[in-house]
């Protein structure tokens, strides 16, 4: 036990820049996102940019594609958060459970990702990336890959997905080095749960 402190606490001190920034902007663009706050693509820009390039070089390519998707996706998710109703007051999109359609829709999204991504993934091990983890790396990219489709949606289980990812990625990344991000994935374990607890409490009834 005290080999893992010791562990964390000399990747904690080695740890760079541009990781630091990327996980303090994980971090606050996890709480705008439980906050409903649009803030929440902005900063997670900064985040996603940032970790494209340390995924790369830790050899998570699985993870480095994800971050791409999710730039393109906060995109997406900013456009369809700043718009209005009618009345130019009330956000045309509002927070919503998922039907029995759209929860058999994210299984089989994160199934085809997981599925793609880990035999590219393999393939990348054997051939030019001998440090992959392919079945962890695809498994906290699909995960994410869903969870940011339904962010994007304003959907409750969008923090589920984001709570697999979370746990999965925790050891992942500690694993690469990467101690101070592992942290923060602790942290975002924590706020995913919070998230969850507040989307569920202000989701609008399913029509």
């Amino acid at each position: 036990m005290n080999d893992f402190f010791i562990a964390v606490y000399n990747g904690l001190i080695n740890t760079t820049r541009i990781e630091a920034i990327a996980v303090i902007m994980g971090i606050v663009s996890v709480w705008y996102s439980r906050k409903e706050n649009i803030l929440v693509f902005p900063t997670g820009i900064i985040n996603t940019t940032l970790y494209i390039y340390l995924s790369y070089k830790g050899h998570l390519l699985g993870e480095a594609s994800v971050n791409l998707y999710y730039t393109i996706m906060s995109i997406y998710g900013w456009y369809w958060w700043s718009r209005k109703k009618e009345d130019q007051v009330t956000n045309a999109l509002e927070i919503t459970n998922s039907n029995t359609k759209l929860r058999l829709q994210q299984v089989l999204v994160f199934m085809v990702f997981y599925g793609i991504l880990f035999f590219v993934l393999e393939f990348l091990k054997n051939n030019f990336a001998p440090d992959a983890i392919p079945w962890a790396d695809a498994l906290a990219s699909a995960s994410a890959y869903t969870a940011m489709w339904l962010m994007a949606k304003k959907k409750v289980e969008s923090w589920i997905w984001w709570i697999i990812t979370n746990i999965t990625s925790i050891p992942l990344y500690f694993i690469k080095g990467y101690a101070f991000t592992s942290f923060q994935f602790i942290v975002l374990l924590i706020l995913a749960i919070s998230g969850w607890i507040a989307w569920n409490k202000k989701a609008k009834p399913i029509h």
